[in-house]
C-alpha cells in the first residue's frame, strides 16, 4: 500500500459569551482540522484544539504537527500516536477510525447524542436558569435525568424526569456562591438533576462544606472536579461523603481512567487516540459522562456519537454538550467538506 496523505488547515471561532470557570475565561477555540486520504481514496477527518491556545505555539505541539505533515505510511502514522499531543492524537485517531469504517456510514452511521445536560454559567442562578429555559429541549418531555450509579460511587436512586443542569462554581466568592447554591436549589424542580463544576478550584475545607450541605441533596448527581488533580487523596476522600466525578485528574493522570470507580468525566477531543474509549463504550464500560470541549463540526461528531454509545450502556446519563456554548455556521456544520472548507 502507498503513503496517506494528510491535510491540516487552522480555524479560529469565538464563543458566544466567555466561559467563566475557576481556571479563567473561556473566550475562543483555535486549533487545526485535519484531512486524511488513504491510498485507496478513503477519507477521515480530525479536529485538534486545546483548550490552552498557549499550547499551540508549543515545541511539542509544533514538532508533533510537523511529523503529520504530507504523506506518511501507515505504519509510521500508528507509530507516532503515543507521543503526539493528546490532541493531535485525538485528530489523528479519529481520522484513522474513520477510513477505516470503524464510525460513519461504513459502521451504520453517526449515531445521535442523547438529550444533554444545560451548562448553567459562574455566578447568580436565577438569570442563568432563564437562559437555559430558552434552550432548545427545555422540559420534562425532552431533557435527559440520570439516576444511576456506577460501581462504587453512591446510588441516588432515580428521578421522574426533568432537566439536568450543571453549574459552575469556585469562580467567586465562596460566601456569595452558597448563597447562590441556596437559591438554585429553591428554583429546581423535583425532578431536576444537578451537577456542580469546580474546575479543580476549591481547598479541602471549601469542598467538604459543600460536602456537607449536599449531602442529603437528592437531586445532586455528583460534584465535579472538587479539588485539584494534586489532591488525589482528598479526592478519595470526598467520594466516601458523595458522588466525586474526575475531569481534570483524568488529562493529568491517564492511569486513573482505569483506576477510578467513580463517575468519569471523559471529553475525547483533549484525552488523544478515540479509539480505546469507542472500544471500551461499544463494550458498555459503566460509569463514564461523555463531555464537550466546545470542538467544531468535525469533532462534534465523535462527542454526540461516543454520547449515545454511552447512553446506550448499563449508566446512561445526560452528556455535557453545552447546548448554546459554540456559535452557528458552516464551521458547526455536519458535513466534515463543509466545515473543512469554512475553515479557510
Amino acid at each position: 500500500m502507498g503513503p496517506w496523505r494528510l491535510d491540516w488547515r487552522p480555524f479560529l471561532f469565538r464563543l458566544p459569551r466567555p466561559l467563566v470557570t475557576a481556571q479563567g475565561a473561556l473566550e475562543e477555540r483555535r486549533g487545526w482540522l485535519l484531512r486524511l486520504e488513504a491510498p485507496d481514496g478513503r477519507v477521515g477527518w480530525g479536529e485538534a484544539a486545546p483548550l490552552e491556545a498557549a499550547e499551540l505555539a508549543s515545541d511539542r505541539w509544533r514538532a508533533g504537527l510537523a511529523a503529520l505533515g504530507g504523506e506518511r505510511r501507515r505504519r509510521e502514522l500508528e507509530a507516532l500516536l503515543p507521543a503526539l499531543p493528546p490532541c493531535l492524537g485525538f485528530a489523528l485517531g479519529a481520522a484513522l477510525a474513520e477510513a477505516d469504517g470503524l464510525v460513519g456510514p461504513a459502521a451504520a452511521g453517526w449515531w445521535a447524542a442523547p438529550p444533554p445536560a444545560l451548562l448553567m454559567p459562574a455566578g447568580p442562578p436565577a438569570a442563568a436558569l432563564l437562559a437555559a429555559a430558552a434552550l432548545p429541549g427545555w422540559g420534562a418531555e425532552g431533557l435527559a435525568s440520570s439516576g444511576s450509579s456506577p460501581v462504587g460511587s453512591t446510588p441516588l436512586g432515580s428521578a421522574p424526569g426533568g432537566p439536568t443542569l450543571k453549574w459552575k462554581v469556585a469562580a467567586h466568592g465562596n460566601d456569595l456562591e452558597l448563597g447562590w447554591l441556596e437559591e438554585l436549589l429553591a428554583l429546581l424542580p423535583p425532578g431536576a438533576r444537578l451537577r456542580l463544576d469546580a474546575n479543580g478550584g476549591w481547598d479541602r475545607p471549601t469542598a467538604f462544606a459543600w460536602a456537607e450541605r449536599l449531602g442529603g441533596e437528592a437531586r445532586l448527581d455528583w460534584l465535579e472536579q472538587p479539588l485539584p488533580p494534586t489532591d488525589q487523596p482528598g479526592l478519595e476522600l470526598l467520594a466516601q461523603r458523595l458522588p466525586v466525578a474526575l475531569d481534570e485528574s483524568l488529562r493529568a493522570d491517564p492511569g486513573l481512567r482505569q483506576r477510578w470507580l467513580g463517575w468519569q468525566v471523559r471529553r475525547p477531543a483533549l484525552e488523544g487516540d478515540p479509539r480505546p474509549l469507542l472500544a471500551e463504550l461499544g463494550a458498555g464500560r459503566p460509569g463514564l459522562m461523555v463531555s464537550t470541549a466546545l470542538e467544531t463540526g468535525i469533532g462534534r461528531r465523535w462527542v454526540e456519537h461516543l454520547a449515545a454509545l454511552q447512553a446506550a450502556g448499563p449508566t446512561p446519563t445526560a452528556p455535557g454538550l453545552a447546548p448554546g456554548w459554540t456559535p452557528e455556521g458552516a464551521l458547526f456544520a455536519t458535513d466534515p467538506a463543509v466545515v473543512w472548507e469554512a475553515a479557510r
